[in-house]
């Protein structure tokens, strides 16, 4: 990796259109296509995955903590899933939610970000709930990688809200003040759901990738995104799981059709076709 992760993440939705596919293996979804919940099972699961639509969307995001549950074992599918990805030229969201401080955040930063490690992705997520100031070594590891981040700010699910809404701006501003002067994009996105009723703080300022999950599955639709996004709508990745991955005959029609339905909505480029 030569480019800085906001060039790569432009071209990459400039060539594909904006959709992040959430690979999330729960035992449920293995069941559903007839796989026993194993690191076998995962396995083939997640090669389907990779083989449908790693050519057509802009960022396929693992869900990590369905991988640790098989210890060391379903680590290593995760370590061959990020690999396979990234020999596809697809962007690689790991999506681990880690947040703590000082030598820790260093430790997950070389686990996640450094170009040698085995669990290298381009981006990662990381919780602000320690203060914004100690994902700073992480931010600092994934500049150094020409990797990303991508900090919850206002996320999908209801529970969040009372708590995000009082901190939500801080994060906002935190983000933009380390993204100020780069292009594209910066190195910090942040995580804003797709459902929430209204975008209550400005994001012209932000300069990075916001990152939209709650797309089909948790009602959300491409219209909705639209809606919330308007003005940044060039920022924005939505991110869609379950409603793509329940029938693995439909996966890469059903992805097809949602990255095409916000690429319209979104009035990106058209996606190169499949």
């Amino acid at each position: 990796m030569n480019e800085s992760f906001g060039s790569r993440l432009r071209a990459r939705l400039d060539k594909c259109g904006p959709l992040c596919v959430g690979i999330d293996p729960s035992p449920a979804l293995l069941h559903g296509w007839g796989l026993d919940d194993s690191p076998t099972g995962l396995e083939r699961f997640c090669r389907t995955v990779v083989e449908a639509v790693s050519d057509v969307a802009a960022v396929v995001k693992p869900q990590s903590a369905f991988f640790e549950r098989w210890g060391s074992r379903g680590v290593a599918v995760l370590e061959r899933t990020i690999a396979d990805l990234r020999a596809a030229g697809t962007l690689v969201l790991l999506d681990v939610k880690r947040g703590d401080i000082d030598s820790t955040m260093a430790a997950y930063a070389e686990a996640y970000l450094d170009k040698g490690s085995p669990l290298a992705a381009d981006a990662v997520t990381l919780s602000p709930y320690l203060g914004f100031g100690s994902l700073e070594g992480a931010i600092a590891s994934a500049v150094a990688n020409d990797a990303g981040v991508f900090v919850l700010a206002r996320t999908s699910n209801p529970e969040a809200a009372g708590l995000q809404r009082q901190v939500a701006g801080q994060v906002l501003a935190a983000a933009a003040a380390v993204n100020a002067g780069h292009a594209p994009f910066g190195p910090v996105g942040v995580v804003m759901g797709a459902t929430l009723p209204a975008i209550e703080h400005p994001l012209d300022d932000l300069n990075g990738p916001i990152l939209a999950p709650g797309l089909g599955a948790q009602g959300a639709t491409p219209a909705d995104v639209a809606r919330l996004y308007g003005p940044v709508r060039h920022a924005v990745v939505p991110s869609v799981s379950r409603a793509v991955l329940a029938d693995p005959t439909r996966l890469r029609s059903r992805t097809l059709r949602y990255r095409d339905e916000c690429a319209v909505h979104l009035a990106a480029p058209a996606p190169a076709q499949a």
